[in-house]
């Protein structure tokens, strides 16, 4: 018998198109039917200069299945090229060319005098998520524009920093904004591809980086070792975003010791960050008391990265204790274990028990069955509010989807960031008084 999914946290391939988007002056062209584009974007800060609304489609048909679709996909490309004022194009590939054979890279090629950039990815939907999608986008760009760079002097100082994947963490450009102030504090020059005044020229930089910086379970590995491969960059990987004062402090060390700064630098940026953080705390110590008392224990349910950096901070900043944690994002199994062993490295020895799961029924299932010890504090997707309020715990939507609240340029990431999320969960639990 079909197993049934219940709400999935993530979407197919093709929205890669939303790490396209969130290039400047980008533009995705989907060779796909009609209609992909609307129903994959999130429809929540994805406007502007270009949205899914005007993304170039070739809108293929039965016919095109009969007959193969290229002919349509070079005239939109042709037509793309004399419409659209844009720096990079990225064709995307849905499912019915990939499954009828359309040889997409083939008619891209034959655009390689164009005056931009045109570059495809293959991101059919039955070939992987959004996040696998992601990581095909990053890889086209390495492997297709970037390879045709003579210029690749490295320059002093200057790290590539690579997050997780625009749109489907709301939070995405605050957040890297905040790793770039960090790594900025430290002497050097950070350099991301995503979000404002962040295109082409950002892009065209990333092979004279001095190293690549990738804060992320999983997502992003890949292209990582891709640049190390083709540019000789080295990279370090941090598992966990930096969340509150423990993990920021941590990830400042790491970086600075990476990168050969003066560890006595580097502890000086921290101890004054620290003496902020900790003087915020002290002033509501009585109010984050009073309600570990009622939410006893918590759970995380969302993607890799929010569930692990989240955890990290409930307990190592908060001193808050773990029930069982939910990972969503169908993190490939060779880096299940890995991020497992994560979930031991807290403090005061806990260790967080954590389950890879893509099935909503099931988590709802086990959150009402778990015994909280009172009320429990639910961090985790619109879907996730249902269940909490059935149960009379606490809840704070903070991944995909969100629906209670609207992100411009608001993170979590940082000293700051663990004080807004801080803010952000207290709001929440003062209002049971109310």
């Amino acid at each position: 018998m079909a197993k049934l999914l219940d709400k999935q946290r993530y979407k197919c391939a093709l929205a890669a198109m939303q790490t396209v988007q969130a290039i400047t002056r980008a533009i995705p062209v989907l060779h796909s039917g009609p209609g992909c584009a609307q129903k994959l974007s999130n429809g929540t800060g994805s406007s502007g200069y270009f949205s899914a609304n005007i993304f170039p489609c070739t809108s293929i048909n039965e016919k095109d299945v009969v007959f193969g679709g290229t002919k349509k996909l070079k005239s939109t490309i042709e037509n793309a090229l004399k419409v659209i004022d844009a720096d990079l194009y990225v064709v995307l590939t849905g499912c019915i060319p990939e499954i009828v054979g359309d040889d997409s890279g083939e008619i891209v090629s034959q655009f390689e005098d164009a005056p931009k950039p045109v570059i495809y990815a293959n991101t059919a939907g039955f070939k992987g998520n959004n996040y696998k999608g992601h990581e095909q986008v990053i890889d086209a760009i390495i492997d297709q524009y970037l390879t045709k760079s003579e210029d690749r002097e490295k320059v002093e100082g200057l790290v590539n920093i690579w997050a997780d994947v625009p749109y489907q963490d709301l939070f995405w450009l605050g957040n890297i904004r905040e790793l770039e102030n960090l790594v900025r504090e430290l002497g050097l020059k950070p350099n991301t591809i995503f979000g404002y005044e962040r295109g082409i020229k950002n892009i065209d930089l990333l092979p004279k980086a001095q190293f690549n910086l990738l804060v992320s379970p999983w997502v992003g590995l890949k292209n990582v070792k891709n640049l190390e491969k083709r540019f000789g960059t080295p990279f370090l990987h941090l598992s966990t975003l930096p969340v509150g004062a423990t993990e920021t402090s941590k990830f400042l060390r790491e970086v600075g010791a990476f990168a050969g700064i003066d560890s006595s630098k580097v502890e000086s940026i921290i101890t004054e960050h620290e003496k902020y953080f900790y003087y915020l705390i002290e002033r509501y110590a009585d109010l984050f008391l009073e309600n570990r008392v009622i939410n006893k224990q918590f759970s995380i349910v969302g993607d890799a990265q929010y569930v692990l950096a989240l955890t990290k901070f409930l307990v190592n900043d908060l001193g808050l204790f773990p029930a069982k944690q939910f990972i969503t994002d169908d993190t490939p199994k060779e880096y299940q274990a890995a991020i497992r062993e994560e979930f031991k490295n807290l403090n005061y020895g806990i260790e967080a028990e954590v389950e890879f799961t893509t099935d909503s029924y099931l988590i709802h299932k086990e959150i009402r069955e778990h015994d909280y010890h009172g009320y429990p504090l639910v961090l985790g997707s619109y879907f996730d509010k249902e269940i909490t309020e059935e149960l009379k715990g606490n809840f704070l939507n903070v991944s995909w989807p969100i629906q209670d609240k609207v992100v411009l340029d608001d993170f979590y990431a940082g000293y700051t960031g663990g004080i807004r999320l801080i803010e952000d969960i207290y709001t929440v639990a003062v209002q049971r008084f109310n």
